[in-house]
């Protein structure tokens, strides 16, 4: 017996989003929803109940990327903290800690 092999035909879309920001950062919200955008996307013709499971699993993945990535700024600003203050900089060191 043999098993024909499957044939699959290339996607050719192409999708590209830019964001951009004046004179302020990314929040930590706005890169989770990019992110979970990215991991999750939804087809518009979808079946209904899938669109519905996966707008559901969604909106948790971005609940866990916005708490972890908030969790890395606080990580980042802790270790920046640390060299300027072991650098004898601790005025600009505190500064960066009310950020």
């Amino acid at each position: 017996m043999s098993i024909s092999p499957l044939q699959v035909e290339p996607i050719a879309t192409f999708h590209a989003e830019v964001n951009i920001t004046r004179r302020k950062r990314f929040t930590p919200e706005e890169v989770a929803e990019r992110c979970a955008k990215t991991i999750i996307e939804i087809s518009d013709d979808a079946n209904p109940v899938i669109k519905a499971q996966a707008r559901a699993f969604r909106r948790q993945l971005l609940k866990t990327l916005e708490f972890y990535i908030s969790e890395a700024v606080q990580s980042d600003r802790t270790a920046v903290y640390n060299a300027l203050t072991d650098a004898g900089h601790p005025e600009l060191a505190n500064h960066i800690r009310r950020l």
